[in-house]
């Protein structure tokens, strides 16, 4: 009786790690399209550090991404349990958010504004600059892995609570461990194709070449693409959020399934390319209400 009582467990907590496995790969195709927007958004936020405290820099905004994690899982958990109505407009918050960043970050390139007077401690500068850059980074990260926790959570919905745990708990590892990972690759890419060009043989020194001439453009490709993404991720919550607009992005994209040859492709790029649009007017709408709120209060405090 024992023996076969031993083995029903073993059976039982099998037939768990099946369930929870399934249900992991699941989350992680759902989420795969976000973790490809926090990757390009987080290798453009640590992006123009110094070559020395690039991995440190990657190294602290990974601590603070599970930080982020350790807050949403639980945070997920309670919210579904007691009031599943504040999923929707909490994430809509932090799409709003991005597209804030996004436009933030387009005017301050783009549009008049008053110049920054810099002093000429050039250290603290530096310094302040860094942990700006680590502080912008894991503010970005608490929203795109609170889409990640949100698209995990409805996946398992229907599971019992101990292996929604489990789920939520190795997607938020997996996609922490796999996009820092990847994004310390991308900032040291240029250390590798130097190594390569300094000792190996004269293949592997047109490899390294070929890394050293290309890497200046990836990284300056990351900060378009960030960007973007910030207006896709963000735009995209906000639309999925509004039910008229999803229908009515759905209804036009619909259509271009049908055109020869590159119809799948457009009708996957089109819904995005117009949740990105929606993501730059929804950026410039924060942005103006933002900046009238900061002058309301100067002036208030000027009185």
């Amino acid at each position: 009786m024992a023996g076969s009582s031993f083995f029903a467990l073993i059976d039982d907590i099998a037939g768990i790690l099946d369930d929870v496995s399934a249900m992991t790969k699941v989350a992680a195709k759902k989420t795969a399209g976000v973790l490809g927007d926090d990757l390009a958004l987080n290798a453009q936020q640590v992006s123009g550090v110094n070559a020395d405290r690039e991995l440190p820099v990657v190294w602290a905004v990974a601590v603070g991404s599970l930080k982020n994690k350790a807050i949403l899982v639980p945070a997920a958990l309670a919210i579904s349990a007691f009031a599943p109505w504040a999923v929707t407009p909490l994430l809509m918050l932090g799409g709003a958010f991005l597209c804030f960043e996004g436009f933030e970050k387009l005017a301050h390139k783009y549009l008049p504004h008053e110049e920054e007077h810099l002093d000429e401690t050039a250290a603290p500068e530096a310094a302040e600059s860094e942990q700006d850059k680590i502080k912008g980074a894991i503010r970005t990260d608490f929203i795109l892995s609170a889409e990640i926790i949100a698209i995990t959570l409805g996946t398992v919905a229907g599971a019992p609570l101990q292996q929604q745990i489990t789920v939520l708990v190795g997607i938020a590892l997996i996609m922490t461990v796999g996009v820092y990972g990847v994004v310390a690759g991308i900032v040291k890419l240029d250390d590798g194709g130097l190594y390569l060009l300094r000792t190996g043989g004269k293949f592997a020194q047109r490899i390294g070449r070929a890394i050293l001439v290309a890497a200046p453009y990836m990284m300056k490709s990351l900060t378009v693409i960030g960007t973007v993404a910030m207006f896709m991720v963000g735009g995209g919550i906000l639309t999925h959020g509004i039910a008229p607009v999803h229908h009515w992005i759905a209804d036009v994209s619909a259509p271009l399934a049908t055109v020869p040859v590159v119809g799948g492709l457009l009708s996957v790029l089109a819904p995005s390319a117009l949740d990105a649009v929606f993501g730059v007017i929804a950026g410039g709408v924060v942005l103006l209400a933002v900046t009238a709120v900061q002058r309301v209060l100067k002036i208030v405090k000027k009185k």
